[in-house]
């Protein structure tokens, strides 16, 4: 497998992941705390695949 389709796979992968966090963050209970780790959850759990494309999208 070269790098190129590593690449597109993996950005693939982080993108399911990330739909399947906000599933599972819909999941838990509208309570403060259940808020406040439906808050974290969603976003680090999303930030993995927006970094990872910023990562293989920046030019040196």
């Amino acid at each position: 497998m070269k790098n190129k389709e590593f690449a597109k796979i993996l950005e693939k992968r982080t993108q399911k992941f990330a739909a399947n966090i906000v599933l599972l963050s819909k999941q838990l209970p509208h309570s403060p705390e259940g808020m406040r780790i439906r808050d974290q959850l969603t976003g680090s759990g999303t930030s993995v695949g927006a970094n990872y494309r910023e990562a293989n999208r920046v030019r040196s």
